[in-house]
C-alpha cells in the first residue's frame, strides 16, 4: 500500500478520526527525517503492534538553539517516504513550520528532568520538543508512540509529560540501533568525514569499557566517568560536552546502581553525538 503524505493539521485530524471511527489502533513514530535503520526499527514496531502506523517528519525549529544546525539539518523527504512505505507506514504527516509553530504563545515545559545533561547544554531544547510532541499527540491521537533509547533524556521527559498531562497514549521505549562497529545510528552521522567516522567509535568503545568495569565490581560513578573521559581525550578531534551517570530523575549519582544511566555527549569535529547505556540492560555492542 502506498504511503499517504499529509501536510495539514486538518487532513491529519480527519485521517485519525476516520481510523478511530473504525476502532483501528494508531501507532505513532516521531522523526525529523533523514531516516536510518534506527528509525526503521521504530516504524516496524509501530506497524507490527497497531492497525495503522503514522510517522511525522518535522525538523522542529523551536528545539534548536541559535547556534545549532537547524538550517543544515539533512532533509531527505523522497528517500524518507520510500523507507516509510517499505516499512508499512500508512501515513506520513509532514507539516510546514508555519502550519505548526506560527504565532505560538503556549509551550510545554518540564521542570527538574531537564536540569542536567542535554537540558543544561541545550537551553530550551526540551521545551521545544515537548511542545511539538504534545501538539502531535493531540492532532494524531495515537494509542502507542515509539521513542528510541538513544535520546534517553527525551524518552524519560516524554514519559513524564504524558503522565503529568494525562495524554491517552502509551510510550514504547525502543533499543538503540547500532552500526556493526558499535556506533549508535544517528542522522547526524552523515556529517562526519571518513576520519571523524572512525574517531566517533570512541563513544561506544569508552562506554563499553566503563560498563565492563562496572560488571567487574566498580560502583564509583567518578571512576567510571574518568575511564570514559580518559579514552575520549586520546582522540584529537573529540571534545567532551558531558559524561555523566544519572538516575531516572536525571540526577547525578555517586554510587552506580541498577537502572542508572551512563550518558555522554561528545563533539567529533563540529558534530555533536550522544550515546548511553542503562545499567542492568544487556550490553549488545
Amino acid at each position: 500500500m502506498k504511503v499517504k503524505l499529509i501536510e495539514t493539521i486538518e487532513e491529519m485530524r480527519a485521517f485519525s478520526k476516520n481510523a478511530k471511527s473504525k476502532n483501528l489502533s494508531i501507532g505513532y513514530v516521531p522523526t525529523m527525517g533523514a531516516l536510518h535503520d534506527g528509525h526503521v526499527s521504530l516504524m516496524k514496531k509501530a506497524v507490527e503492534q497497531n492497525d495503522i502506523a503514522v510517522m511525522t517528519i518535522f525538523v522542529n525549529p523551536i528545539q534548536f538553539g541559535p547556534n545549532e544546525d537547524y538550517n543544515k539539518y539533512p532533509r531527505t523527504l523522497e528517500a524518507d517516504l520510500e523507507k516509510a512505505e517499505a516499512a508499512g507506514i500508512s501515513a506520513v504527516f509532514f507539516p510546514s513550520a508555519t502550519e505548526l509553530t506560527a504565532n505560538l504563545y503556549s509551550y510545554i515545559d518540564i521542570n527538574e528532568l531537564q536540569n542536567n545533561l542535554c537540558g543544561t547544554k541545550r537551553p530550551g531544547h526540551f521545551r521545544g520538543v515537548c511542545t511539538i510532541v504534545g501538539k502531535f499527540f493531540n492532532i494524531i491521537q495515537p494509542d502507542n508512540a515509539y521513542f528510541g533509547k538513544k535520546d534517553i533524556q527525551q524518552l524519560y521527559i516524554i514519559k513524564q509529560m504524558v503522565k503529568d498531562l494525562n495524554f491517552d497514549v502509551k510510550i514504547i521505549p525502543c533499543d538503540i540501533v547500532r552500526e556493526d562497529d558499535g556506533l549508535a545510528m544517528s542522522s547526524r552521522n552523515r556529517y562526519l568525514s571518513e576520519s571523524e567516522r572512525k574517531d566517533a567509535l570512541v563513544l561506544s568503545q569508552s562506554l563499553k569499557k566503563a560498563v565492563t568495569l562496572h560488571q567487574q565490581g566498580e560502583k564509583s560513578s567518578q571512576v567510571l566517568i574518568n575511564s570514559i573521559r580518559q579514552e575520549i581525550e586520546k582522540i584529537s578531534s573529540a571534545k567532551i560536552d558531558y559524561v555523566s551517570i544519572v538516575n531516572e530523575q536525571m540526577q547525578d549519582v555517586c554510587t552506580v546502581e541498577n537502572k542508572n544511566i551512563i550518558a555522554l555527549a561528545v563533539y567529533i569535529g563540529n558534530t555533536r553525538l550522544i550515546d548511553n547505556h542503562i545499567i542492568g540492560e544487556t550490553l549488545c555492542f
